[in-house]
């Protein structure tokens, strides 16, 4: 009876044993193999190979992103500088020409008074010959006879003529200076070959060298331009 239970319980046993090796047999993927572990172990590696390639992508991605900011950027930049140096040129370019404006407004109002101011200067050559005639009939009377106290109806005349020539000449000469021109005697200034012309020179020892002792022909003036030099005698001593 004895060895019937224990008969039984080896089979029992060995019935067991082979239901779990033939269950381990049908699951073999919890085998531990070594190209398993092997799998396992290189699998972490492989996900940080991974992320560092994800990292460097995104690092090249933005790098790329900031260039194209960058380029975008400087292209910006360069056509703002071209902006102003085009602004420059157009301002200096403006300047230049209110300057060119204003340089000939400038010129045209001195052309435009130098014409009005000369505008009778063929005329008043013409006239200057009959203003010396005046000067010449005034200077062919005596002064002594002017002086003369003699009362002759003679005489008398001639001190009216005179009186009346030398207020003709006067009236003559203001109305001349009115427009510009005026008539000037150097007699006893300095010698100036701007103003003078020379005919003669002698040495006069008590006349200071280089002065105008003798007027021949009085000068005349234009609006201060000298129209006519005047003729004269200079003192020359050296």
């Amino acid at each position: 009876m004895l060895r019937q239970t224990i008969a039984n319980t080896s089979r029992a046993l060995r019935s067991t044993a082979r239901a779990g090796a033939q269950r381990q047999l049908a699951r073999p993927q919890f085998i531990q193999s070594p190209i398993a572990a092997a799998a396992r172990t290189v699998a972490p590696r492989a996900r940080w190979y991974s992320a560092e390639a994800e990292k460097k992508e995104a690092e090249t991605k933005n790098g790329e992103e900031k260039a194209a900011e960058e380029t975008e950027e400087t292209k910006l930049k360069k056509q703002l500088e071209a902006k102003e140096a085009e602004v420059r040129d157009w301002k200096d370019k403006y300047l230049r020409s209110v300057a060119d404006f204003r340089n000939l407004q400038d010129r045209t109002a001195r052309e435009m008074k130098a014409a009005r101011d000369f505008a009778i200067q063929k005329f008043a050559k013409d006239l200057v010959d009959s203003v010396d005639n005046f000067d010449r009939a005034l200077t062919m009377v005596p002064e002594e006879k002017l002086k003369s106290e003699e009362k002759s109806a003679h005489l008398q005349d001639l001190v009216n003529l005179f009186e009346g020539l030398k207020m003709t000449e006067n009236i003559l000469l203001e109305t001349l200076k009115k427009h510009g021109l005026e008539r000037f005697d150097p007699h006893g200034l300095p010698f100036n070959p701007n103003e003078h012309e020379a005919t003669f020179m002698t040495p006069m020892q008590d006349k200071e060298h280089n002065t105008v002792f003798h007027t021949q022909q009085k000068g005349f003036k234009l609006n201060g331009r000298i129209l006519r030099p005047a003729k004269v005698g200079v003192v020359k001593n050296k």
